[in-house]
């Protein structure tokens, strides 16, 4: 059993040589220089964004606005995708605000996140808390018409057609219910 151990460690370290170990030493982490004007919070559609990252994955961070869709609002922007966006100026960021607000005016019908909306008939794409009001509003329109999708919310039960017998219990669990032990009947009185 110990010659394993010997043999695994020798054999770990057989590719190793001590010449690869020297060439490459260590390298240090390099802090990252920030500019005197880098902002590690941006506001952007009443979202708070963070400096840090690459413009594309932080546009991604506000509510309804995708990767696909950041992607195509830098592309509109005309900035490259792997900046910080805490290193924009204030003028490209309310340039980004503006892309991102006139966003359904611009894109395709297919690429917008509200489709032929029922109230209006027009293409919309709700960013920011305009999608939790217009999720809030058809789910009370839903209700308040009565339509199935409408009961179920009301009633706390799976919308889209889930199986419940197994799945989304909630309220009291019972479990296994013992059954009363009746007093067994008295043998008949001879007289």
């Amino acid at each position: 059993m110990a010659e394993n151990k010997d043999l695994k460690t020798k054999g770990a370290s057989k590719g190793r040589s001590k010449e690869s170990k020297e060439e490459s030493p260590k390298k240090a982490p390099e802090a990252e220089k920030k500019s005197d004007d880098f902002r590690y919070i941006v506001r952007l559609v009443n979202t708070d964004l963070d400096g840090n990252k690459d413009l594309v994955i932080a546009l991604s961070g506000i509510k309804g606005v995708g990767l696909r869709t950041a992607e195509i609002i830098v592309r509109m922007a005309g900035m490259p995708r792997d900046v910080k966006i805490g290193d924009l100026s204030e003028e490209k960021t309310e340039e980004l605000e503006k892309l991102v607000q006139e966003y359904s005016e611009k894109a395709p019908h297919w690429a917008v996140n509200r489709q032929h909306d029922w109230s209006s008939g027009a293409d919309l794409h709700l960013v920011g808390t305009e999608v939790d009001l217009s999720e809030r509003d058809d789910v009370n329109l839903m209700r308040m018409i009565r339509s199935y999708k409408g009961v179920r919310h009301e009633t706390g039960q799976k919308v889209r057609g889930q199986r419940t017998r197994a799945n989304g219990r909630s309220g009291l669990t019972l479990g296994v219910m013992k059954r009363k032990e009746q007093p067994g009947a008295a043998p008949p009185k001879k007289e």
